[in-house]
């Protein structure tokens, strides 16, 4: 998951501007939790296609 579209509870601000020090704690765990917590949605399906289609010009030259 994203942090960039998760509301703060404690001070309805975007955590990923960090505002609050709740917003800062939860931005940097979301952080360390996964290497891909802070990429754009679109960004991991462009990979995600990049792969794939990396994977059939493998299997078609085997």
């Amino acid at each position: 998951m994203t942090y960039d579209r998760l509301v703060c509870a404690n001070c309805a601000a975007p955590v990923s501007q960090g505002r609050c020090p709740v917003c800062r704690a939860n931005r940097e765990r979301l952080q360390q939790e996964s290497p891909f917590a802070g990429m754009n949605p679109m960004a991991l399906i462009a990979l995600l296609v990049v792969l794939v289609a990396a994977l059939a010009v493998v299997a078609k030259a085997a």
